[in-house]
């Protein structure tokens, strides 16, 4: 080795020994390559019963829950329910159930210049003359994306007639939402809220030459009282439909 390197100075020389040295005594200390299989292997199976416990809560369900079917109404209903957001508030997009899926599809983008004011969504388990869930709008500080659930309080009512059929919209507020949850009647809200909420439903089909009536607002009562009949009536379709 030492003629091998003569050539070199001393320094570079001294380099050269303390490398060969150091790599003499790595492949002392390296483990064989099974040791290092080993290793691998007790470390993968160290998560195996997660992994089994993951797999085994995918099985327990084939198909993906359905909003309106598979989610409870909540045990406060009439009163305060379960609502599913499937518009945003301050959105331009009319987005809406798909009733055979269950996901929230994109319908139109709306055709008037204006937007949600609040919320909008439908309640799960409720049926009416339109065979759509019951709507419900609801008032509350912050937008909520598309496809969530709150918990809703009914607080009124809009009776409205949408192309000769009728069409009601339940008025709430977030029973969760320390800025609007204490407001329990629709005439506790600032009369120009209600204004907007009228004026943007008579105008936002009207770019559709398609006609919207909205009549006057009724108080929490008879809020209460819709919710219930839409309960029922959806109860008497899941019967009929189980006779048949």
């Amino acid at each position: 080795m030492y003629l091998e390197h003569q050539h070199l100075s001393a320094a570079h020389f001294l380099c050269i020994k303390f490398i060969e040295r150091r790599s003499s005594q790595i492949t002392t200390m390296t483990p064989p390559i099974e040791t290092e299989i080993k290793t691998t292997n007790s470390h993968h199976y160290s998560h195996a019963p997660l992994n089994e416990r993951i797999l085994s809560s995918m099985r327990r369900r084939s198909v993906a829950a359905h909003p309106w079917h598979d989610l409870e109404i909540g045990p406060g209903a009439p009163t305060i329910f379960n609502c599913v957001i499937e518009i945003s508030k301050g959105s331009k997009v009319k987005y809406e159930l798909d009733k055979k899926t269950g996901l929230i599809k994109v319908d139109r983008v709306l055709y008037s210049s204006v937007v949600y004011p609040h919320n909008y969504g439908f309640v799960p388990r409720t049926l009416c003359e339109d065979n759509d869930p019951l709507d419900v709008l609801v008032i509350m500080q912050e937008p909520i994306l598309p496809g969530c659930f709150l918990r809703a309080k009914a607080i009124g009512v809009m009776p409205m007639i949408d192309q000769g059929e009728k069409d009601d919209k339940i008025i709430a507020v977030c029973a969760d939402d320390p800025e609007y949850r204490h407001f329990n009647d629709i005439k506790e809200l600032p009369p120009h809220r209600l204004a907007e909420i009228r004026r943007f439903f008579e105008d936002y089909k009207k770019n559709e030459n398609k006609e919207v009536a909205v009549n006057d607002f009724l108080p929490a009562g008879e809020a209460i009282e819709v919710v219930r009949h839409s309960m029922d009536l959806y109860a008497d379709y899941i019967v009929e439909s189980l006779r048949r």
